[in-house]
């Protein structure tokens, strides 16, 4: 079964709309940013609390982006 099947199907059980292509973009981005600036354990958990939350996928990702460590280089 591929991805977009799975979250159909689950949506539907939940009673939800499945997400737009763009959000999951946007989810998979947010993902990344947690995995990639800390344990990839964050990624599930940050789409979670995503969820919980009243804030679009825009700020998330910026909010994301904001709590990951600075590059090395960038440290100085």
């Amino acid at each position: 079964m591929r991805r977009d099947e799975w979250l159909a199907g689950f949506c539907e059980r939940l009673g939800l709309e499945a997400p737009s292509k763009e959000d999951v973009v946007a989810l998979l981005d947010l993902a990344a940013t947690a995995a990639h600036s800390s344990e990839r354990t964050a990624a599930p958990l940050a789409c979670w609390v995503a969820g919980r939350s009243d804030r679009s996928l825009a700020e998330l990702g910026e909010i994301a982006k904001e709590v990951a460590p600075a590059p090395a280089e960038e440290q100085g």
